[in-house]
């Protein structure tokens, strides 16, 4: 376990102490966000991505330790285990070098080289490979031959021998290591399609790239043209420098040793270079190509992983009556109005696109439920129609007489929403195609409440999200969602059971439990009342109660972030600079509270009140900003009133737009046409840019400059190098 902490903290630049004290942590069941939040001074401060790291290195080399026993104890029941593969296996850093010391004792199929040891032509093989006979290789053959076996002839010997050859080159953990470290660093991927088919990926029809340097989109897209037909794909390896390599290591050298051995020369030549075309070559190919698909697997996840946790703390725009608009042709825009606190007020259709093209009826009725409900916000989906359904909304509001905007809001996953379970549960009596309508409205109001109840890869943000391992992709986002969920905090009062369920500690078993809890009991007065929730236990108490908001409550420390475990020392607190939990909902009386708590010296006041320094800043920042929402801080929505149409777009345009999505090579910017513009990588910056993710986030409001205009595509080149 000592050397798992060590790797860990080595790969992570941390403390060993640091790692150990987690692992224990992670081990005695704690969850991610509780470490991350309220156990600092264990850590070291270490943030919840960089514990999601460790977690899931643990996980890998644990399982790498685990094989690493069953391969060594396999070995030694077959009588075969000595030091050096003890010592090879103990390098052994990544499962795929454990599984290459294994190869050559791993009971296998019926090869050739099987059936030649069948025949009894290991010993000739042996001969051979040791170059050590001085007798004529004819001769020492001949002795092998054995018609009853199969051997009928000098050749069919030396071919059997040849072939046990073969296997043993192939099965040599320590050339596949070095022939694939050649092939890393000097191959080539070569990619063929037929320039007579039209598809998305005739960039590749006549392409290569250094398996070096190759970035992951490109991997992924090549894997996906592979998939469908529109692609032929090979590793160009360094032929020659493979087999030079191991003809050094096989081949012993004739001017140092006996005449003799020329006589082996050509057989072990021929071999070697069968063994790399028929045995090694393959198997090397799938090895590497699997291992480029997993490391831009968990590139395009981490990327995933980014952008949806930046849409989930998008910022909610709080207090508004808001108008769903869920854009169609002709089954008609389905429209629904939800009050500030997301109740469902009306829902109807209109059918202002076409081909009914009803631009007046739809108008009336509208302005009617806008005048009617008092609408401040509309919020437009962004799929089929939705240019049409925004000049149409914004023609609507530049005639009506009061203050009223619109936002275009992501629908992703809006659909597959509609038709859940989770949906028909919330709105039995609305029928299904209202209801993403309902779900465009509420993204705007609270995106966080309502993205948790989609399945987190159908949100929109990704890159080649469907072609990864689905089952990485689900644990990275479900830890990505929690991360969201318990960064910002959860109003036990009004929470549903879908967003509930990510809150640390607590499954969708417990959720419901407090759903009904609240129902059956009315409101939650204060955190500790959730102990009387069936199978809400004290170590689920421990772990959730921090991330659990009461308002209106009984206790006014329940409003912010501070762990029960903490209260005393946040009274005292509070007591030392003259104030009481209470004045923490007195706004004239907070605005002293946080002037005092700026000045407090926090070395000595942790020493005084006998808690850690980190723990103490949480604290003060907690009590200085009660019922704070960090979501505020985020970028808002950009709100239109105007519509702008891809014909009013000229190079050198600067406008204002919402980043959609960040990919390895760009990012898409929402502004306002049909299509999102891309902002390549080279456009990001003035400066050289290795990730845009460390330039731009999903949510983010830039300023860009239209410096393409493909008409044809409806395609816009962007940059943000104003």
């Amino acid at each position: 376990m000592e050397k798992i902490i060590q790797i860990i903290a080595d790969e992570l630049g941390v403390k060993y102490s640091q790692v150990e004290n987690t692992v224990k942590l992670i081990d005695e069941g704690n969850t991610i966000p509780f470490i991350a939040r309220y156990r600092k001074e264990v850590t070291g401060g270490l943030s919840d991505e960089q514990l999601r790291d460790l977690g899931e290195r643990l996980n890998y080399l644990r399982n790498l330790e685990t094989r690493k026993e069953e391969v060594k104890k396999s070995i030694e029941e077959q009588g075969k285990l000595t030091d050096d593969i003890v010592l090879a296996l103990e390098n052994a850093k990544i499962l795929a070098e454990v599984e290459d010391i294994y190869r050559p004792y791993k009971q296998k199929k019926r090869t050739r080289a099987t059936v030649a040891k069948e025949k009894g032509l290991e010993p000739l093989a042996d001969i051979i490979t040791s170059q050590e006979d001085t007798r004529d290789i004819n001769e020492i053959a001949s002795q092998f031959i054995d018609s009853e076996k199969g051997v009928e002839s000098v050749e069919d010997a030396i071919s059997g021998a040849m072939d046990i050859i073969a296997e043993n080159i192939s099965d040599n953990a320590k050339y596949r290591k070095e022939i694939k470290r050649l092939c890393y660093k000097d191959g080539l991927i070569i990619t063929k399609g037929d320039p007579e088919v039209k598809s998305s990926y005739e960039m590749y029809y006549d392409f290569k790239e250094k398996v070096s340097s190759i970035p992951s989109h490109r991997i992924l897209a090549i894997n996906r043209g592979e998939k469908e037909d529109f692609l032929k794909v090979k590793i160009e390896k360094p032929e020659e420098q493979i087999i030079s390599y191991m003809e050094r290591d096989i081949i012993r050298d004739e001017k140092a040793s006996a005449k003799h051995i020329s006589q082996y020369e050509k057989i072990l030549q021929d071999t070697i270079l069968d063994s790399f075309k028929r045995l090694i070559e393959p198997s090397i190919e799938r090895e590497i190509r699997s291992d480029l698909t997993e490391k831009a697997e968990e590139q395009a996840i981490k990327v995933f992983g980014q952008n949806a946790k930046q849409l989930l703390l998008g910022a909610p725009l709080k207090g508004l009556t808001v108008m769903g608009f869920d854009p169609a042709y002709r089954t008609g825009c389905k429209i629904a109005v939800i009050d500030e606190t997301g109740k469902v007020l009306t829902t109807t259709t209109v059918y202002p696109t076409e081909p009914q093209n009803d631009v007046e009826g739809a108008k009336k009725e509208l302005v009617k439920l806008i005048n009617k409900f008092n609408v401040n916000m509309i919020a437009i989906g962004n799929g089929t129609a939705s240019r049409e359904s925004e000049t149409f909304v914004s023609n609507m509001i530049s005639e009506i007489d009061k203050e009223i905007y619109y936002a275009i809001v992501s629908e992703a996953g809006a659909s597959v929403y509609s038709a859940s379970k989770l949906a028909t549960e919330e709105y039995p009596d609305i029928n299904v195609s209202l209801r993403g309508a309902i779900s465009i409205a509420r993204r705007l109001q609270d995106p966080l409440a309502e993205l948790v109840k989609i399945e987190p890869k159908a949100i929109g943000v990704g890159q080649y999200q469907h072609d990864v391992n689905q089952k990485r992709l689900t644990e990275s986002l479900t830890g990505v969602v929690e991360d969201a969920v318990n960064k910002v905090g959860v109003d036990v009062n009004t929470a549903t059971p879908s967003l509930l369920s990510y809150v640390s500690g607590i499954n969708k078993t417990i959720a419901n439990n407090i759903v009904k809890y609240r129902d059956e009991n009315g409101k939650l007065k204060e955190r500790k009342e959730l102990l009387k929730v069936p199978k809400l236990g004290k170590v689920a108490f421990e772990q959730c109660a921090g991330f659990i908001r009461i308002f209106d409550g009984k206790n006014p420390l329940e409003i912010t972030a501070v762990h029960p475990e903490s209260y005393d020392v946040a009274e005292k607190l509070l007591k030392q600079i003259g104030y009481d939990k209470s004045d923490l909902v007195d706004k004239d009386k907070l605005k002293e509270i946080k002037i005092h708590l700026s000045g407090i010296n926090v070395e000595n006041t942790a020493k005084d009140l006998q808690v850690g320094e980190l723990t103490l800043k949480d604290i003060i920042e907690e009590l200085s900003k009660p019922g704070r929402d960090p979501r505020d801080e985020m970028p808002k929505p950009v709100l239109r009133s105007d519509v702008l149409k891809f014909e009013d777009l000229k190079e050198g345009m600067i406008l204002t737009g919402t980043v959609r999505n960040v990919i390895d090579f760009g990012a898409f910017v929402d502004i306002g046409v049909k299509h999102d513009g891309l902002v390549h990588i080279s456009e990001l910056s003035d400066k050289f840019v290795k990730n845009p993710s460390d330039i731009v986030s999903v949510g983010d409001v830039v300023k860009v400059k239209v410096i393409k205009i493909d008409t044809e595509r409806q395609k816009v080149g962007l940059s943000m190098r104003i």
